[in-house]
């Protein structure tokens, strides 16, 4: 398994009208990598809501990120594990459920810039792609 695990914004900026952003949010993609079910749902809420994005597009850009991805369920083990993280780091909920399914994968890397860059979390490092 890949050792690199993206949080929702990675795939979202894949559409930014930020170039750069774009060019990175692709380049890590393209490497492959982890996502978990609640990734996949969440970009298709903010695609879908804010983006107005049709059923089809979004279906169309995930199917490319499940090409380049595994995918990984959440189940009840990591829901116990985020509820631990978000209460040990103060983390939201849903960040800490990203962080939870990350380690549960064997990664290495978040990346994500939600999160506090270089923050590590067990084994799990905290990267922003867009810090220089």
């Amino acid at each position: 398994m890949a050792d690199a695990f993206f949080d929702t914004n990675i795939l979202l900026h894949r559409l930014s009208d930020d170039a750069f952003r774009v060019a990175r949010a692709n380049e890590l993609l393209e490497r492959g990598g982890v996502v978990s079910v609640q990734v996949l749902n969440e970009f298709a809420a903010v695609a879908r809501r804010k983006l107005r994005m049709s059923i089809r597009e979004i279906r169309d850009i995930l199917g490319a990120v499940r090409s380049l991805c595994h995918i990984v369920p959440l189940d009840l083990g990591t829901h116990d594990r985020a509820l631990e993280f978000a209460d040990r780091y103060r983390l939201a909920i849903y960040d800490a459920l990203i962080v939870a399914a990350a380690i549960a994968a064997n990664c290495l890397t978040l990346w994500s810039e939600d999160l506090q860059h270089g923050q590590r979390i067990q084994r799990l490092t905290i990267r922003n792609p867009f810090v220089s």
